[in-house]
């Protein structure tokens, strides 16, 4: 999340997916609602040139940041490494980063959970998203700015267009809010769609545990992959009409008519149906 300042010149680069946030009223609010503190163990994907940066500095002066643009990082370091020595950037893809190697420290000392930020690039943000959601243990909260498209399938209630696969399982790891819309003229180049910021709060315990997360995953997957066929042709090759109506499901329903709760009842219901049939797993 970024904002251009003198010597901080840089086109942005279709191929990163970047679109400079220029706006101080946005940056305030985004900011604001991080409410960062120098105790977190703060992280930022995407700094770009460093509007936001600059303010998660003033509050976290440990913060980590991912930048996978190499000619972005001696704009950062000539910006921010002189008034903040602890400030550490990572040039690597944010796809493939290791965020449990910011869990301890030098001395291999627990670090407090992670609270990520991030100004997602719209052709990766869905893969990154199921990325961090594979760290929620260890992840306090997590604030982005996203298509405004894509926040809407995250917090989607079941029987609305929207709803689908990502939905299901952010909201199986986390409480979604849907914080505020930025609009195009914000940023520079204007993005041609609507952006929204978003906050993700892992659960301690899911309010609905599988038992098997691997197979909702697969069953949430498998239906929304034939979204517009009713549940039980949608399921056929995974579960049975009667194991699904043993549930008290109504089988002729389309997918995005299945609530989170169904979703993983299906999913249990498939591990006891495999158990019995393990030719089939």
């Amino acid at each position: 999340m970024s904002k251009s300042k003198p010597g901080t010149e840089h086109r942005a680069r279709k191929r990163f997916g970047q679109n400079f946030l220029e706006d101080d009223n946005i940056i305030r609010r985004i900011v604001k609602s991080i409410h960062p503190t120098a105790d977190d163990n703060l992280v930022e994907i995407g700094p770009g040139k460093g509007a936001i940066t600059e303010q998660l500095l003033a509050a976290c002066p440990t913060l980590n940041v991912i930048e996978l643009d190499r000619d972005l990082i001696p704009i950062l370091l000539s910006q921010f490494i002189a008034n903040y020595p602890d400030f550490q950037i990572h040039q690597q893809d944010a796809l493939k980063f290791d965020f449990g190697t910011l869990l301890t420290d030098k001395d291999q000392q627990k670090k407090p959970p992670l609270r990520i930020v991030g100004n997602l690039p719209y052709n990766i943000s869905t893969p990154l998203i199921f990325h961090l959601l594979s760290y929620q243990a260890d992840v306090k909260d997590m604030h982005f700015m996203l298509q405004k498209e894509v926040v809407d399938r995250m917090a989607a209630h079941p029987g609305q267009k929207s709803y689908g696969r990502l939905g299901v399982m952010v909201q199986y790891y986390c409480r979604v809010e849907n914080l505020f819309d930025v609009p195009p003229e914000c940023f520079n180049p204007r993005p041609k769609v609507d952006s929204a910021i978003v906050r993700l709060v892992p659960y301690e315990q899911p309010p609905f545990p599988a038992k098997n997360i691997k197979l909702l995953e697969r069953l949430v997957n498998t239906a929304f992959q034939q979204r517009r066929k009713t549940l039980r042709n949608a399921l056929k090759q995974l579960l049975p009409t009667e194991a699904i109506e043993s549930l008290n499901i109504d089988t002729s329903v389309r997918p995005e008519n299945i609530t989170l709760q169904e979703f993983v009842a299906l999913s249990d219901k498939l591990a006891e149906h495999l158990d019995k049939n393990p030719d089939l797993a």
